[in-house]
Parts: structure tokens; C-alpha cells; sequence
């Protein structure tokens, strides 16, 4: 699976970027992450995308906006660390460390991503926190399977590297959008 990461901030014809990469067919979904936007900016950037996109985005913030679109799921965080009550869609959320992952690979989470994987590219000085070695580890004990998706510094060309270790797919932040960073 291959899920991308929106910036963090709008940018000019962002809906149309986001539609190309969902017509190109190889990327599974697309996160809205969006954490100092409110509600109504959201909401129009869903309203710019073609309904029929609608189960291929995940919200990270103003997840009834989810409901109300009838969108693929919700990612919790430290803002909503909750799904929305009756919400019947996916549910995925971030871990940090093997440790993490291992606790929260109990609950019922649809996928959920383990970062740094790699040195970032869109965060500066935020370097990888495993090295191969413990992510093959983590592997073999079964920790890291087709639920956990790779996160941090993963590129277009990582995605093999990545299957290799084990991983259910990955999430791409700074590399899908780096031509709108400049």
C-alpha cells in the first residue's frame, strides 16, 4: 500500500495535485494533514476533489468531516485521539518507537505507520530511529507485517527497499511534494 501525506499548509492548486496522484493509480490513499487549518479550509479542499476520490482520503483533523463525506477513515493523533462516535470507517494511527508499535498492534487499527524510518525529508535534523537491522528484528518477531506501513524519509524508490524489510507499504510526505516546497 501506498499512501501519501499532505503538507501541512494549502497550496495553490493543491486539489488538482492530489487528484493527479489519485488518477495515476498507484498510490492506495491520501492523508489530509492539515493541523493548524480549520474546519471550513478542510472542507473546501475535500470540496475540490471528485466524489468518487472520496474512499481514498483520510482526515488527521476534523474527522467528522469524515462522516459527513463519507471519507475512507481517520488518523488519530495527540489532537484527536479518538475516532468519532458511531464512525464505522478505518482507523490508522502513528508510532514512534518497536516498543509502541508492538502495544498498540493489538488494537483493531486498520494500518498504522512506524517513523523515522529513514532521515526526513521534510523535517530537518529528524533522523531515522532504527537501524536495518532492527527493523528486520521487528520483522521476524512479527512485529512489523502488512499493517504497518514505513514512514520518515521514504522516497519513490524506498518502496521496494521497504518490502524487503517486511513492511505492509509506505507512507511519503516530503517526496511527493517536493516540487511545491521550492
Amino acid at each position: 500500500m501506498t499512501i501519501l501525506i499532505t503538507l501541512p499548509t494549502f497550496f495553490p492548486e493543491e486539489s488538482r495535485a492530489i487528484v493527479g496522484y489519485l488518477e495515476r493509480g498507484d498510490i492506495d490513499l491520501i492523508h489530509i494533514r492539515k493541523p493548524q487549518a480549520d474546519r471550513l479550509a478542510v472542507q473546501r479542499l475535500i470540496g475540490q476533489i471528485p466524489s468518487h476520490y472520496y474512499d481514498r482520503l483520510v482526515l488527521h483533523d476534523h474527522h467528522s468531516l469524515a462522516q459527513q463525506y463519507h471519507l475512507h477513515g481517520v488518523h488519530l493523533n495527540s489532537r484527536n485521539p479518538q475516532p468519532p462516535a458511531g464512525w464505522q470507517g478505518a482507523v490508522s494511527i502513528s508510532c514512534h518507537s518497536i516498543g509502541e508499535l508492538a502495544e498498540r498492534r493489538r488494537e483493531p487499527f486498520a494500518y498504522m505507520s512506524l517513523s523515522p524510518v529513514f532521515d526526513s525529508i521534510s523535517k530537518q535534523g529528524y533522523r531515522s530511529a532504527f537501524t536495518r537491522e532492527q527493523l528486520l528484528q521487528a520483522h521476524g518477531q512479527g512485529i512489523i507485517d502488512r499493517r504497518v506501513m514505513a514512514l520518515g524519509g521514504v522516497t519513490f524508490d524506498k518502496l521496494k527497499e521497504i518490502q524487503q524489510m517486511g513492511f505492509g507499504g509506505a507512507m511519503i510526505l516530503g517526496d511527493a511534494w517536493k516540487q511545491y516546497l521550492a
